[in-house]
């Protein structure tokens, strides 16, 4: 729908006599025979719109129902916009909701696979978990009274590590390359006289 309005270059709350003051303006600025070439051309198809416009707007009853008209095409279009509004945000918070459920899912398999203690989190069979649970382990020793005793995960990561520690060890055993190597760090290492001197 055209805009009466704009094309006499008024306010819609303009009253009938600024209508007309401006109606006459603009056939002063626009009238064709002023004009000459395209620019005739151009100001006649101007001129055809002002005189519609004048003739609606300077029309009281015309005037009412093209307001009335005009203020349910507003009413839709501001509906319309609110729609895509609100489909919009819709579409973020699905968006939104789905990143918070991955992440929910992704923490979750973090939490599983690794061990939580005062420190620091380590994954579950590593050396630094056996390191966080031994050091958990040593400084409640003195105090038996406030002793914890260590979580179910923690006792099968330093059971797992050490399977691990001797499955290794039994490998590079039976692998002549290593094997010298093992035989040396067993048999002549001083730390692990010293520690077999203990136990005879």
């Amino acid at each position: 729908m055209k805009n009466y309005y704009e094309i006499l270059e008024v306010n819609r709350l303009a009253s009938s006599e600024v209508i007309e003051k401006a109606y006459k303006v603009l056939v002063q600025k626009y009238h064709p025979d002023k004009q000459q070439g395209i620019a005739k051309t151009y100001c006649e198809n101007k001129m055809q719109e002002i005189n519609e416009a004048y003739e609606v707007l300077s029309n009281p009853f015309l005037k009412e129902q093209y307001d009335a008209e005009i203020q349910k095409e507003e009413i839709e279009k501001n509906k319309f916009y609110q729609e895509q509004q609100n489909f919009y945000q819709e579409q973020q918070e699905k968006v939104e909701q789905e990143q918070q459920k991955q992440q929910n899912i992704f923490n979750g398999r973090r939490k599983k696979n690794k061990i939580d203690n005062n420190e620091g989190v380590y994954r579950v069979g590593t050396f630094s978990a056996i390191v966080a649970l031994s050091k958990k382990l040593f400084k409640n020793r003195f105090s038996m009274d406030n002793f914890e005793a260590p979580s179910k995960k923690g006792v099968i990561a330093v059971i797992l590590t050490i399977i691990i520690v001797i499955i290794i060890g039994v490998i590079l055993w039976f692998i002549p390359f290593t094997n010298s190597w093992m035989r040396e760090l067993l048999f002549e290492n001083p730390l692990f006289n010293w520690i077999g001197s203990i136990f005879s």
